[in-house]
C-alpha cells in the first residue's frame, strides 16, 4: 500500500508541482515597472491557477519551493534575502497563507463563481492584510505601515482582483481538462 508521501511525490504530482514553480517563476519576469514600487507582475494571476489546480498540500509546497529558488532573483530581476525580509517580505507570507487557504475552499467541483468569490474574497484581502501588518511590524511605527500599505493597496488590488477572476475562468476549464490525465 502507498503511503502519502508517494502519494504527494508521485511522478504526476512532483512534474506539476515543478511545472507550477516555473510558471511563478516566468510570470515573474512578466513586469510592468512601477516607479517606487514592486513591478506589477503575472505572478499573482499565476499562484491562483496555482491554487485552484493543485491541493493545499501541494500549493503550499510550490510556494514555499518559488520562494526559496526565487531568494535568488524575484519579480522585476531583482533578488536576496534582503527582498524577503524588506517591505516584499509580507507578500511572500501572504502568499503561502491566502493561496493554501484558496485552494482549500475552492470546493472539489470546479465552479467559476465559487473559484472568483475565493479568489477575490480570500486570496487579495488576506494576502493585503499580512503584507499591511508585515508594513507595520517592519516600519515599526502603525501610520507609517497602514500608510505604505496603503500606497501598495492603491496601485494593486484592482489588478489582482481582475488577475483573480481571469485565473478563476481559466481554472475552470484547466481543471476539467486535468481530470483525464
Amino acid at each position: 500500500m502507498a503511503s502519502l508521501d508517494d502519494k504527494f511525490f508521485s511522478v504526476r504530482n512532483t512534474t506539476r508541482m515543478a511545472l507550477c514553480i516555473a510558471l511563478i517563476c516566468v510570470s515573474a519576469y512578466i513586469a510592468i515597472p512601477v516607479p517606487f514600487m514592486a513591478p506589477l507582475t503575472m505572478q499573482t494571476f499565476v499562484m491562483c491557477l496555482v491554487a485552484l489546480v493543485l491541493t493545499p498540500c501541494q500549493t503550499a509546497f510550490v510556494i514555499v519551493g518559488y520562494t526559496l529558488i526565487g531568494i535568488p532573483v524575484f519579480a522585476g530581476g531583482v533578488g536576496g534575502f534582503g527582498i524577503v525580509f524588506g517591505p516584499r517580505g509580507g507578500f511572500f507570507i501572504g502568499f503561502l497563507v491566502a493561496y493554501t487557504l484558496m485552494s482549500m475552499l475552492k470546493g472539489r467541483e470546479p465552479s467559476f463563481a465559487r473559484y472568483a468569490l475565493v479568489g477575490t474574497l480570500v486570496s487579495v484581502p488576506v494576502t493585503y492584510a499580512i503584507a499591511t501588518l508585515w508594513l507595520t511590524i517592519l516600519f515599526g511605527d502603525k501610520f507609517a505601515g497602514i500608510v505604505a500599505a496603503f500606497m501598495a493597496l492603491v496601485q494593486y488590488i484592482p489588478g489582482d482582483l481582475i488577475k483573480a477572476v481571469a485565473a478563476a475562468a481559466l481554472g475552470v476549464s484547466l481543471n476539467r481538462r486535468l481530470r483525464y490525465l
